[in-house]
């Protein structure tokens, strides 16, 4: 049944988006106790490490460093990464602030999210190609 990759395929993506939905779910619980809730700072630091494993992985799966199977690099990305990362949360976080009044933090939030997160992606991209250039050495 597994080897039909009609089954395998969607079997991998669900594997990944549980378990994404629910280091997703753990971690901001925790990062909520740390850091408190007068800020979405759980959601910012999943979206941003998201942002950064992305970038790493991606980088690392599709150059020759190492191999990985098409499934596995969609239960990481599409699966885990999909639900771990949280823009539709990202976004309601933006309008629950804009609904109490707070326009700077809002934009502030916005701001940061984007930009962090672009360059935590291009961070990831940059150290598994060094490690990539790394290992032909």
């Amino acid at each position: 049944m597994l080897q039909n990759p009609a089954i395998r395929t969607p079997v991998a993506i669900s594997l990944g988006a549980i378990a994404g939905a629910l280091s997703r779910y753990y971690l901001g619980l925790w990062f909520n106790q740390l850091f408190g809730t007068d800020f979405p700072y759980s959601t910012l630091i999943i979206n941003i490490s998201g942002c950064f494993v992305m970038g790493f992985f991606t980088t690392l799966s599709l150059g020759r460093l190492i191999t990985i199977h098409p499934d596995v690099r969609l239960l990481v990305t599409t699966g885990f990464l999909g639900s771990y990362t949280t823009f539709s949360t990202y976004e309601l976080d933006i309008v629950k602030l804009l609904q109490q009044g707070s326009l700077e933090i809002s934009l502030l939030y916005c701001l940061s999210s984007a930009v962090l997160g672009l360059f935590s992606l291009q961070l990831g991209i940059a150290l598994a190609k060094f490690i990539y250039i790394k290992e032909e050495l």
